[in-house]
């Protein structure tokens, strides 16, 4: 709820704790995640959501971009679609050799209808060895990437993106897309 308190001359909109609160719930955002994103503690945060302290405009502006940066845009909307899978028994050459033709980095490691690892350059270039080609994607296979809906916004991700190489996206069960740092570039352009 946005309320208006009246001051002198018009207006000023009032932003409540419990509004905060709400947002950030709704973000699925923890105090210590939103602190780090504004840029103060989770103390801080705490205290604000509890009505203890009164923040600065400067830090209520900072908390409020948070939640509306990049509602709009979607991750349908940056995605790239097509997603190249690799299979456990492929071999490393193989895969490796569609990592290059395609200019990508990872790729998602499917059995059946489920995804079940990941296969990256990084992870490739970690096991280098003399029989690395021959090696199968199952021997260096790493965790799966993360997932999310096709109408997630893109927020979500970019905080997802910090610790992962990409993240799947999914309509229903079916993987749609792939999102990884240089589709971000798409915002810009």
């Amino acid at each position: 709820m946005l309320l208006y308190r009246k001051i002198t001359g018009g207006y000023i909109l009032s932003i409540t704790n419990a509004l905060l609160k709400k947002l950030r719930t709704d973000a699925g955002l923890t105090q210590e995640k939103l602190a780090e994103l504004v840029g103060v503690s989770q103390a801080h945060i705490a205290k604000i959501e509890q009505g203890k302290v009164d923040p600065r405009l400067s830090t209520i502006n900072k908390i409020l971009q948070v939640f509306t940066v990049g509602k709009k845009t979607k991750c349908k909307d940056i995605m790239t679609e097509g997603v190249l899978l690799a299979k456990p028994n492929n071999s490393i050459l193989k895969v490796s050799e569609v990592m290059v033709r395609h200019a990508i980095s990872q790729m998602p490691v499917i059995e059946g209808s489920r995804i079940v690892g990941t296969i990256t350059e990084e992870r490739i270039i970690k096991n280098l060895c003399s029989n690395i080609a021959e090696k199968k994607v199952k021997d260096i296979i790493g965790p799966p990437l993360p997932m999310v809906f096709e109408e997630t916004p893109i927020d979500n991700v970019r905080i997802l993106l910090r610790k992962h190489q990409g993240v799947l996206v999914v309509r229903g069960k079916a993987i749609v897309g792939i999102i990884t740092r240089s589709d971000f570039l798409k915002i810009i352009a």
